[in-house]
């Protein structure tokens, strides 16, 4: 794992020109712009189209899982600007990570694929189905099979003999992580089943999103005040009952999103509208300063948030903004942090381009944007991901709705897709240690508190 930041010197930030990303909020051609102008060094750092390259793969530091949530915004970026730029280098990476088994587990990633990983490219497929993104040729895996395929195989890693239910973070038992059930990996199974449930209309899929939600409720996962916390230790004794208190940006927007399709599809049931209120009205106060989002859990730390906590706060202003769609008395708190934040993000687009940058000069994208127009130093895809997330979160009023099989969407399914994990991989059945860290989504810490003089341990993926 790679974990510090990509930080540019401070003479080149003395030496570089500063210009920012200049946005008429008002007008949806200036917004499109800038968020083309923002697409553009996003997809820069991208190879996976070059000669010899695989599609799909972003380089290094960058995890399989971040490539998978970058082609899933991507979707989304044409479906809310019309800009159909990169459509095809989307659409030939979505189907090239496919696998052998049309589960988002192919070969060159499977011996390593966390839960959360596969997670993000399965909604990156649910994205494509609700969108009407291109589907696939008729003899290859579509876009709702492909989700269903990886709902269906959460549904066989469902494991209640430790802490009464849940995923694992990880799939195989070699894998740092496996002892730990996390609400990043749960959330992933819970945002694609509400999803799945609206799109088709089956209660199956509803059923297991409610019994997801109540298992982190029970669990202590998601606590009393609608707060997420990230997850605990289920080796020997453990049983869950030491909770990691970490939140962080993009657990919040899992549920979010997952409680605004369940609301949707139960036509706004009162208890899917008490819980996505009180997971909304949890984010506005956990996440958001003064109208703008941060990462409280690292962001402000003497450790820095690593390469991966470096994109989630994109995640989480994308699915708030998707959530108006769904369940529109969220807009009236929803919209006005939206576009708050989107001011702050615009002016922190600020960098240099450079040797690692390559998008216009004075339009690379700062992490915090707490920092105003003051370029914090950080850049990449993260940064970049992020950016863009929330500029075109601005653009939902006019945005389309996700459709469903029953008002235009196209994608076929497959209820039976999916395969067995034994048959990929030979793995042991004896658990070893509880090892509370790993590869994919570094999410699992060891922390004293949740604010201020926190203690964090970063720990190495493979």
């Amino acid at each position: 794992m790679h974990f510090s930041p990509l930080l540019l010197g401070v003479s080149s930030l003395l030496l570089s020109s500063v210009s920012a990303i200049d946005v008429d909020w008002t007008s949806d051609s200036s917004i499109k712009s800038a968020a083309s102008t923002i697409a553009y060094g996003l997809v820069k750092y991208y190879t996976g189209n070059n000669t010899g390259d695989v599609p799909g793969n972003l380089p290094d530091p960058y995890y399989w899982w971040e490539a998978g949530a970058m082609f899933g915004l991507l979707v989304e970026y044409w479906a809310f600007t019309g800009d159909t730029t990169y459509n095809d280098i989307t659409l030939q990476a979505l189907e090239h990570q496919v696998g052998d088994d049309a589960d988002f587990m192919p070969s060159n990633q499977t011996k390593s694929e966390g839960n959360d990983d596969q997670g993000f490219w399965a909604m990156a497929a649910m994205s494509a189905a609700e969108l009407n993104f291109t589907n696939p040729p008729s003899d290859q895996p579509q876009w709702l099979a492909l989700a269903q395929a990886v709902y269906n195989e959460y549904v066989s890693r469902w494991e209640p003999d430790t802490c009464g239910g849940g995923m694992r973070w990880q799939i195989f038992t070699f894998n740092n992580g496996y002892n730990y059930k996390n609400s990043v990996s749960n959330g992933c199974f819970f945002n694609v089943a509400s999803r799945l449930a609206r799109y088709t209309g089956n209660q199956t899929y509803a059923d297991w999103a409610a019994k997801i939600f109540e298992w982190e409720q029970g669990v202590g996962f998601i606590n009393s005040n609608y707060n997420v916390l990230d997850g605990a230790g289920n080796a020997g004794s453990d049983n869950c009952t030491a909770i990691n208190a970490a939140q962080f940006t993009y657990n919040a927007g899992l549920f979010i999103h997952g409680a605004a399709n369940m609301y949707n599809y139960t036509n706004g049931s009162d208890i899917w509208k008490e819980r996505l209120n009180g997971l909304v009205n949890s984010t506005a106060n956990i996440f958001f300063q003064d109208g703008v989002m941060w990462e409280p859990s690292c962001e402000k730390t003497s450790a820095k948030c690593n390469v991966d906590q470096q994109s989630f706060k994109g995640h989480l202003v994308r699915w708030m903004a998707l959530t108006t769609q769904l369940a529109s008395f969220t807009y009236d708190t929803i919209m006005p942090l939206i576009k708050s934040n989107a001011k702050a993000v615009a002016e922190q687009c600020s960098g240099p381009a450079g040797s690692d940058y390559k998008g216009p000069d004075g339009t690379a994208c700062g992490f915090s944007w707490l920092q105003g127009s003051t370029f914090d130093g950080e850049y990449g895809v993260g940064e970049q991901m992020n950016a863009l997330n929330a500029v075109i979160a601005t653009l939902v009023d006019n945005a389309p709705t996700p459709y469903t099989s029953q008002n235009g969407g196209s994608s076929t399914g497959n209820v039976n897709a999916g395969s067995n994990d034994d048959d990929k991989i030979a793995q042991p059945r004896a658990i070893t240690t509880a090892d509370k860290a790993g590869a994919g989504i570094l999410t699992a810490l060891v922390l004293s508190g949740l604010i201020g003089g926190m203690g964090f341990v970063w720990a190495d993926g493979s």
